[in-house]
């Protein structure tokens, strides 16, 4: 089991890793989500050895990794831009790591065929990597990690910069290796779609502290505050005063709120209304169509108001429509 232990970390005097501590268990992958700047990166790299904290340590199985150097905490990294040899052909470049550990020739020959049938390269032995899409180089790149059957793997941005329907394949890619090998390890990314694909668990970074923690689902059902909600794109965030009741003012008149919370009369909260119109709801809310776009099976219509909301038959531009919606207390 790996731990992060309260890491602290600066840059520039300000704070960007603010007491950062969990767990990763085995066979568990983990997502650490987050805007550009959050210290996703750096958390990955502090991890890995590749940068030290100033505070705090990281552990694997109980011991204590701070004073052993990358090479030898056993983790596999792989990265954006693939970091691999250019002047090496695919097998070469999935042996590297195998001949630096002085393995036997037919175990560097065993391990670098199954790391390329795992990653669906067979046959690609004698091909140059210069040569090879974005989606193979990756693919290269994830054998070459496997390769060394590390402890940890590690994934920063690894589908950064592929288009979307690559991203896609080698995401159910990565998913069934990681499933298939049982192999604990740390995904980084920015993009909410590729973390709850991927990600058994997710922790989402904002000013240097876990903000949310919890499976895709339990993130995604209760965000926990206006922040993560907006973050995640789970739909209109705006706020209103607490009247009792279960009731709160704003700016669209007073709604009936979903609410587990205690709020005095009076009260500032921050409330959410998923843009899927509710089939049964005491929110019914007014506006003028200002905007309609087709997405996949549906359309985001966007109302004067600001509201935007989901509907499977699309209105006219300037047609004033009622729509039901669910409205959320998140803090």
């Amino acid at each position: 089991m790996l731990e992060v232990h309260q890491i602290f970390k600066t840059y520039e005097g300000k704070p960007l890793l603010n007491g950062i501590s969990f767990k990763v268990g085995t066979g568990e992958t983990v997502c650490l989500l987050g805007a550009s700047g959050s210290g996703k990166s750096t958390l990955l790299r502090i991890i890995a050895g590749l940068e030290d904290a100033e505070s705090g340590f990281v552990s694997f199985n109980g011991i204590n990794l701070t004073s052993i150097p990358p090479h030898l905490r056993d983790f596999g990294l792989v990265f954006q831009d693939y970091a691999l040899f250019p002047h090496l052909n695919v097998y070469d470049n999935v042996a590297f790591g195998l001949r630096m550990r002085r393995l036997p020739s037919d175990e560097i020959a065993e391990r670098v065929a199954s790391s390329l049938e795992m990653v669906n390269l067979t046959g690609f032995e004698n091909r140059q990597v210069t040569d090879l899409s974005g989606g193979e180089q990756q693919r290269v790149a994830l054998a070459r990690a496997l390769a060394t059957r590390p402890r940890l793997l590690m994934f920063d941005e690894p589908l950064g910069a592929l288009d979307r329907t690559l991203r896609e394949d080698l995401l159910n890619e990565l998913r069934r290796i990681l499933h298939h090998t049982d192999m604990p390890a740390i995904y980084v990314t920015h993009d909410q779609e590729e973390a709850f694909a991927i990600a058994d668990r997710v922790l989402i970074l904002h000013n240097g502290e876990i903000v949310r923690e919890g499976s895709p689902a339990e993130v995604w059902v209760n965000p926990g505050s206006a922040f993560v909600a907006g973050f995640l794109g789970a739909g209109n965030i705006f706020e209103g005063t607490y009247v009792g009741s279960s009731k709160v003012d704003t700016k669209f008149g007073i709604l009936t709120i979903d609410c587990e919370h205690k709020h005095s009369k009076g009260e500032n909260v921050h409330l959410l209304a998923r843009p899927s119109a509710a089939e049964k709801e005491a929110n019914v809310i007014t506006g003028i169509v200002t905007d309609v776009i087709f997405q996949q099976d549906r359309f985001k219509v966007t109302l004067d108001n600001g509201l935007y909301v989901y509907l499977q038959k699309a209105p006219k531009v300037g047609e004033k429509i009622e729509v039901p919606l669910k409205v959320e207390c998140l803090a």
